[in-house]
């Protein structure tokens, strides 16, 4: 355990990068606002190229080995799917949504993966996390529903937007289901379902003190030795870039692109992107914002599991948590390239503290002996 300044500069770190992350999650998509799908490619490719780089690192130096990377991929391929569909579905939403309601809507991961893991796992949960994950519940919903009333900020808002924001967090909360089982702390590691959502990838879709259900089935083909976290790492976002090429064509027709027209949609994605003279749109703050955003949060990713390595994973937890109301409260705020910014009901701010409660009681520590029985 580190010393009580240095836990204190870490969570501050965690907590800037984290704010920084969500509002650059949402500045990203400004310049990139009719190309999400070309963004989201751009993050998983990023991905792939750093996941594997460091793969590659650690078998050169003989911490990852052969059977390891022989592992079945099945399971890497489930997870990458449900991973890409979270992503596409999450930008495509995020770029049309009022950045105040990002961070709330993206809570219902917590909700998702309490009804999943309950079903799918057959995990039990006290009543202190019940409760906690039916607060966050109806925080989201009294948040929304203040939202669009008639001259709030979401009242001009489709509700397909809404809903799909919501149902990125179901496929990610479905991928961490397949990632993980909730049990007691062998493997501290943070498992960052959003780690490409940068959203959204700062709720407590990070959650620690778990156990991968991948990790599990490897040590068995692996003779006791679990795989290495870089091989699911690598993998799993490879398998992700993967799928969200293969299904460019499916979602962007929902959008009303045809296929047809999806050579020149990447063309004026990569052109958008780089911000050239040619390009029909304003893309302003283009490359700029994007890349500084990826930048962010990989280093958040980073921060996120040193302050768990210094202090424990309740502490990195809450710490994260921390960064929700800070993040709702900035993106209030006009912003570059978002003059406007939004007014916040009172109703929509009570939803707000609603769901933090339920944030922090749904982490808070239990009994060892309740644990045990409850896992």
């Amino acid at each position: 355990m580190s010393s009580s300044p240095a836990i204190a500069a870490a969570s501050a770190a965690v907590v800037a990068l984290a704010v920084a992350n969500r509002v650059l999650y949402k500045l990203a998509l400004v310049p990139l606002k009719q190309y999400p799908f070309f963004l989201a490619q751009l993050t998983t490719f990023g991905y792939v190229a750093v996941y594997f780089s460091i793969l590659y690192a650690r078998y050169r130096a003989g911490v990852v080995t052969r059977d390891m990377l022989a592992l079945p991929k099945r399971r890497f391929a489930a997870i990458g799917l449900l991973e890409a569909l979270g992503l596409a579905a999450g930008m495509s939403a995020g770029a049309m949504l009022p950045g105040p309601a990002i961070p709330i809507l993206s809570q219902s991961f917590l909700v998702w993966q309490l009804i999943f893991s309950a079903l799918l796992l057959g995990r039990t949960y006290s009543m202190r996390q019940i409760i906690g994950c039916f607060l966050v519940a109806s925080g989201v919903i009294l948040a929304v529903a203040s939202g669009a009333n008639e001259g709030q900020f979401l009242s001009e808002v489709k509700f397909i937007w809404l809903a799909l924001m919501v149902a990125s967090s179901a496929f990610q909360a479905g991928a961490s289901i397949l990632k993980v089982q909730l049990l007691s702390a062998y493997t501290l590691y943070i498992i960052s379902y959003c780690s490409f959502y940068g959203f959204p990838c700062t709720s407590l879709k990070y959650k620690v003190l778990r156990q991968e259900s991948v990790f599990i089935d490897g040590a068995k083909r692996l003779k006791g030795r679990r795989p290495d976290i870089f091989v699911v790492n690598s993998l799993g976002s490879g398998f992700q870039a993967l799928f969200v090429f293969l299904l460019l064509p499916l979602l962007s027709n929902l959008k009303g692109i045809k296929f047809a027209e999806l050579p020149a949609y990447l063309n004026g994605g990569a052109e958008c992107f780089l911000n050239v003279d040619d390009s029909l749109i304003d893309c302003g703050g283009a490359p700029f914002l994007p890349l500084l955003f990826i930048l962010v949060n990989m280093a958040f990713n980073i921060a996120l599991l040193n302050l768990v390595k210094m202090s424990s994973a309740l502490v990195a937890s809450l710490t994260a948590t921390s960064a929700v109301p800070i993040s709702i409260y900035i993106l209030s705020l006009p912003l570059p390239y978002i003059p406007h910014g939004a007014e916040l009901s009172s109703s929509f701010i009570l939803g707000g503290v609603v769901l933090l409660m339920g944030l922090i009681i749904y982490n808070l520590p239990q009994s060892s002996k309740k644990q045990s029985k409850i896992e």
